[in-house]
C-alpha cells in the first residue's frame, strides 16, 4: 500500500469517530495528598472535542487520499 492511501484510511476512520462520538474523553487520576498509608485521589474527566467540520474535512480529505493512491 502507498502512503498516500494509508494516511487516507486514517483520516477517514477519525473523520468518522469525529461525528460519531464528538470528541475523544479520558479519564485522569491525580493524587491530591499522599501521607504514608493515607492516599487522596480523585478522577478527573477530560474531553478533546472536534468540530463537525474539521470531521467533514477530514472524511473528505481521506477519501480523496484513497483515491488518489488507488489511481497512481
Amino acid at each position: 500500500m502507498k502512503p498516500a492511501t494509508i494516511i487516507g484510511i486514517l483520516l477517514i476512520i477519525l473523520g468518522i469517530i469525529g461525528f460519531v462520538t464528538g470528541g475523544i474523553s479520558f479519564t485522569q487520576q491525580k493524587k491530591d495528598v499522599d501521607i504514608g498509608p493515607v492516599q487522596i485521589s480523585h478522577e478527573s474527566r477530560q474531553t478533546i472535542p472536534f468540530s463537525p467540520i474539521l470531521s467533514g474535512i477530514a472524511l473528505i480529505a481521506g477519501i480523496g487520499l484513497v483515491a488518489a493512491g488507488s489511481r497512481s
